[in-house]
């Protein structure tokens, strides 16, 4: 009997990518990236020009497609195995990024009347815009008690599909009447593979709000608006498929795209996130994955429920079936890192990179690692793209304190790489102190090249810290559960003990390191509590971030002509300069 071989495509927030795996023993045998040539929407519609709000992050569905059409069958070329003895594909996607459909699953912006309409676009993970949504979602819950609100740490993120939905019915009521389905791109992608649409256990529970087999009431949705009572029955609700389960055949034209044989597994989506820990071999109790790349995804198993503060949610069967996935994350990470070294460091800096044939990045990681713990004199906030766990707030923004004429690029990227492992160390404190223990941390993504950061999560988290020996982790996770829809393993931890790859504790704590990290991170909870608790919670203490955050937004509305523009000041208005072009930062560093 010949090998069998299956393809795992990871959709990223900049690329996705292909890679092609041996079924008896993971072994991945070639990858293929095509870059989207839209890339984020944040700033210009396409087509039109129109100038997006803050907080906006939308993209083009079509980008999607374009990664089958292209990377697929560059992987299968490149790895040289005969195309007839591929035997399943999985996807898995950022979350939650969402795609208004017709009922059919047209995406509602490839219409000709709604192409130049915002609300009709692929809303991305990081589209923040529906914060004042989720806090009528979060508020009214509370003042109401829903019982699945625990699920979720006691509070719904801005990112999540109940938020966004809401927005686009107030803010775009033609287009969501017009939509049949609102639609996890993780599950509108393996429509467009297979012809089923089949919504994920997974994105289901932790982005839908569905526990236990029900969603938010009807009459609670009609509290929040009665236009958006039907949100589940009308836009939402569809057939589940679990994690690892067949959503369909491939269909002639997707082999079409793909090069790939009509009729094989498709296997039902899944998120980027949680679709690698079974390819890090970590889906025990008490294995916590850190997926680190723009953003970081933590997620584990359990054996048992418990409510977790601040967490992004907890799901029967999220990970694999039979235990309780918990969710929990930081919304920028890489994103961080790569926004300080676009904006924030001189030429010299640059210049001397350059001479040395180094990223920017490298420089200031070995310019960083020469100092002692607490050297640089800061302190910082990992908020520069709001605060996922344990707050659940996308208005907070990045704070460094401790700045002085005498503060050097290196020490504020040291202190930027040090507030997110403090936001990790955060987040593991609330699990263990509900009752959750975190043994183990396991690193995914782009980041775990950095030895550095890795040495210095181990060290502030005081744990052993293991690493996913692939470069394509969630990608070997969707190939896994190809695996599974195709028969070929019997279940996902049977595949995953087959085919996953991990390198246990490369990194394990320095205790006198560690006992100086601690000093930091009892500032940085400080911080953490005085900035982002609010004036109005207990332990909290001034609100200015998210003074200034409306402040930014009115702002940007008077200098668009907006609401509150009519009003005049003496003070001289510059002419018009067109700033110079920031680039994403490079996918390498995301999930």
């Amino acid at each position: 009997m010949s090998e069998q071989y299956v393809v795992g495509v990871d959709y990223g927030t900049l690329s996705g990518r292909a890679v092609v795996v041996r079924v008896s023993d993971g072994a991945e045998l070639a990858s293929a990236t095509h870059p989207y040539a839209h890339a984020v929407v944040d700033r210009q519609l396409p087509g039109t020009g129109e100038q997006l709000p803050p907080d906006w992050a939308l993209q083009v569905p079509s980008d999607y497609v374009d990664v089958l059409r292209t990377a697929v069958p560059a992987a299968v070329r490149d790895a040289g195995v005969d195309p007839a003895d591929v035997v399943g594909i999985a996807t898995d996607f950022t979350a939650c990024t969402m795609v208004p459909t017709t009922a059919d699953g047209t995406p509602l912006c490839e219409l000709p009347e709604f192409v130049g309409r915002k609300h009709a676009y692929v809303k991305l993970w990081k589209h923040h815009a529906a914060q004042p949504h989720a806090d009528r979602i979060n508020a009214l819950a509370h003042e109401r008690g829903e019982a699945w609100l625990p699920r979720y740490g006691g509070l719904i993120s801005s990112e999540w599909e109940f938020a966004k939905g809401l927005q686009l019915l107030e803010e775009d009521p033609e287009v969501y009447a017009a939509m049949g389905h609102w639609v996890e791109a993780a599950d509108w992608i393996v429509w467009q593979l297979c012809g089923e649409y089949v919504r994920n256990a997974c994105t289901a529970g932790y982005k839908g709000i569905r526990q236990d087999g029900d969603y938010p009431s009807r009459d609670y949705l009609a509290a929040l608006n009665p236009d958006f009572a039907g949100f589940v029955t009308d836009k939402l609700d569809h057939r589940i498929g679990e994690l690892g389960e067949r959503a369909g055949g491939l269909t002639r034209e997707a082999a079409g795209w793909t090069g790939l044989p009509e009729g094989i597994a498709v296997a039902v989506g899944n998120v980027d996130a949680h679709v690698t820990a079974p390819a890090a071999q970590a889906i025990e109790p008490g294995q916590m994955v850190a997926i680190m790349g723009t953003s970081t995804c933590h997620v584990m198993n359990g054996d048992t429920l418990a409510e977790v503060p601040g967490m992004c949610g907890v799901v029967e069967g999220g990970i694999t079936a039979g235990r309780y996935g918990y969710e929990a994350g930081q919304s920028g990470v890489g994103d961080i890192f790569g926004w300080f070294v676009d904006t924030s460091v001189p030429p010299s800096y640059v210049q001397a990179a350059g001479e040395r044939g180094v990223s920017v990045h490298q420089l200031l990681t070995e310019l960083a690692a020469q100092q002692e713990v607490g050297e640089h004199g800061l302190v910082a906030l990992d908020w520069h793209n709001g605060n996922r766990s344990v707050l659940v707030d996308a208005e907070l923004s990045g704070v460094v304190l401790g700045q002085t004429l005498a503060t050097r690029p290196e020490d504020t990227y040291r202190a930027l790489l040090e507030a997110t492992a403090f936001g990790t160390r955060t987040i593991i404190e609330a699990f263990e102190g509900s009752g959750v223990p975190v043994t183990e941390l396991v690193v995914a993504g782009g980041l775990l090249k950095n030895t550095f950061l890795m040495q210095l999560y181990s060290d502030v988290c005081r744990r052993p810290l293991s690493v996913i020996d692939s470069d394509q982790g969630p990608a070997l996770g969707s190939a896994i559960h190809a695996a599974v829809a195709a028969g070929a393993h019997p279940d996902v931890p049977a595949a995953s003990a087959a085919m996953g790859k991990v390198r246990r504790a490369v990194y394990t704590p320095d205790d006198e390191r560690a006992d100086r990290y601690d000093v930091l991170f009892a500032e940085y909870r400080r911080l953490h509590d005085f900035f982002g608790r609010g004036e109005d919670q207990p332990g909290g203490g001034n609100d200015v971030l998210h003074r200034l955050r409306a402040l930014r937004r009115d702002a940007a509305a008077r200098r668009a002509g907006g609401p509150g523009a009519g009003a005049t000041t003496a003070t001289p208005v510059a002419p018009e300069v067109e700033a110079p072009a920031i680039e994403e930062t490079p996918d390498v560093l995301g999930v």
